[in-house]
This record gives C-alpha cells, structure tokens and sequence, in this order.
C-alpha cells in the first residue's frame, strides 16, 4: 500500500480511539469554566493545547467532539449510502419512465442547489439537535451513492449472462 494510505489509516485509528476511550483520555471537565485561565498556551497548567476564551480546555473538547464528528460522519454515511444505493438500483433496472422520473427529475432537483447551502437551509428549518442535523445531511447525500448505482445497475444490465437470462425468460 501507499504510504499516505498508513497515514490515513494510521490517523482515523486515533480518531476512533480518542472518540472511544474520551473519557479516560481527556485531562479536563469540557464543561468546566475557569475565566482565570483564559487564552493559555500550549502545555500551560496542565492544558496541553491551551485554553479557550472562558477557559475550557481545548484537548479535552477536541476529544469528545471526536465523538460527535465520527457518529455524525458514520451514520450519514450509512444511511445516505443505502438510500442512494436502492433509489439507484431502482432508476437503473427499471428503466423508462421510473429512470426519467428519478434520474431526470429527482436527482437533478437536489443536484441544483449546493449540499452544505441545502444542509444549512433544512437545519435552520427544522431547528437545532444532532439528529436534526444527521436527517438533514441524509437527504442531500443520498444523491452521489443514487447516481453511482444507478452507472453500475445500467451496466450489468448490458452484460452478456443478463442478456441471455433475459432470452431465457422470454421462451
């Protein structure tokens, strides 16, 4: 493998464990608030990445929002993914007017406006909440994984052994 491909696995791997084991990792109460602290530097009075503007400690919330960004990044991705992948296998094994109505119309509709303006928009809808959030990101990226499909379910469909199950069937 590519040795940027380690890196990458290499840094998701302490991303997971971070997010995993925040608890026993972090140094500081996220929560508490110390105005005596505030803008401290690196590795000063036991904050290894500082403080923040009330004095919360930056480590400590870097690693429990790892949290947050990993079941945000996986559910979206799992959900926008099997919605896209059914939506595409149905546009593309059906074919006629269910592929123009879903290829032609529906992803175009979310495919004309920008994902993260769209997200924005549905988030300041709906109100704020994580799950608000994830629903929000579902809709939009579902599109990419329908179009993708949709590419693959076209091309199996010209493949020889289709081809000739479909002439089987029709004797």
């Amino acid at each position: 493998m590519n040795r940027l491909t380690y890196i990458g696995i290499t840094i998701a791997a302490v991303l997971i464990v971070a997010a995993i084991f925040a608890p026993l990792i972090a140094t500081h109460d996220i929560y508490a608030v110390d105005t005596a602290a505030r803008f401290t530097g690196f590795f000063t009075n036991g904050h290894w990445l500082g403080t923040d503007s009330l004095g919360r400690d930056i480590f400590s919330r870097m690693v429990f929002g790892a949290r947050i960004s990993l079941e945000v990044g996986i559910s979206v991705t799992l959900v926008s993914a099997g919605i896209g992948m059914v939506i595409g296998a149905i546009a593309g094994f059906y074919g006629g007017w269910v592929d123009k109505f879903l290829s032609g119309y529906l992803f175009n509709v979310f495919l004309a406006f920008p994902g993260l303006l769209l997200a924005i928009a549905m988030v300041a809808f709906l109100g704020p909440g994580l799950e608000k959030l994830i629903f929000a990101l579902c809709i939009i990226g579902w599109v990419g994984y329908a179009r993708v499909m949709r590419g693959q379910v076209l091309k199996v469909r010209e493949y020889d052994f289709v081809q000739a199950a479909r002439a089987l069937r029709r004797e």
